[in-house]
């Protein structure tokens, strides 16, 4: 009998769970995807980082076995749908992909900005998003990742779609700018300065003052795998980390480190 089946017999027999029955048996599959300093293995070639350390901390809460997967973002996406991942985190929320999955409360924020050359921010006159339509730049962003409805709304104009190119992760942005194929990429400003801690970058970039977007950051849960119990169980269990201060202990403690 494979996995999907043991679940859906487990949701038929335990409507009235409070939270998955921790079953020594059963282990739950949690995608992630390289991204300083939230997801990636350390030197010691542990699977760390801020996400990572939250997320284990609110399994250990929940009583919940779990083994991590890495995967593309796009493919993770459809992985939650059809139910052979019951778990994603770093997650901003969408209408769509509400669809399919829970989103958990808010259990920290993300920050999106325009990263440049050192000392060409002040040539690029960017007062707003839709400002790329009429340039003669091309930025870089990740494939599959969200940066905002004013992004989403301008990425159906072909003539700002075509201000936009699209790379699998910062490094080929990094790599792209650097060769002067494009004139900046967007990124966390936190993940960008993981990123030029470890290749020792420092001085090479800037950030423009082009507002992109603040977000909130969720955990989604598959609803192919989970019921609203569940996602009740989670929120409480997000909501006594942070009033007791563990949440903010952990992302202070990163913040810190770069």
């Amino acid at each position: 009998m494979n996995l999907s089946r043991i679940k859906i017999l487990i949701k038929q027999t335990c409507l009235s769970f409070c939270l998955i029955i921790p079953v020594q048996s059963q282990e739950f599959i949690v995608g992630w995807e390289l991204w300083h300093p939230y997801q990636f293995h350390n030197t010691d070639n542990k699977l760390t980082g801020v996400d990572i350390e939250i997320f284990n901390l609110i399994a250990k809460n929940a009583k919940i076995s779990i083994s991590y997967v890495e995967l593309p973002w796009q493919r993770h996406l459809l992985y939650l749908k059809s139910g052979k991942v019951d778990f994603a985190f770093g997650a901003s929320y969408t209408k769509e992909r509400e669809e399919t999955s829970y989103f958990s409360m808010p259990y920290r924020k993300e920050t999106v900005n325009l990263f440049v050359k050192k000392d060409t921010s002040q040539t690029m006159k960017l007062n707003r998003l839709s400002d790329l339509i009429n340039s003669e730049y091309l930025i870089g962003i990740e494939n599959g990742y969200y940066y905002g409805e004013e992004f989403k709304k301008l990425k159906e104009t072909p003539e700002f779609l075509s201000r936009i190119h699209g790379v699998l992760d910062i490094e080929q942005n990094v790599k792209m700018l650097m060769k002067g194929h494009i004139n900046g990429f967007f990124s966390d400003p936190i993940t960008m300065q993981s990123f030029i801690k470890k290749y020792k970058l420092q001085g090479v970039f800037e950030q423009h003052p082009l507002p992109i977007f603040q977000n909130d950051i969720y955990i989604m849960l598959s609803k192919k795998t989970f019921i609203n119990a569940d996602l009740a169980k989670i929120n409480k269990i997000i909501l006594s980390l942070q009033q007791s201060g563990q949440l903010e202990e952990i992302l202070k403690r990163w913040s810190a480190n770069y």
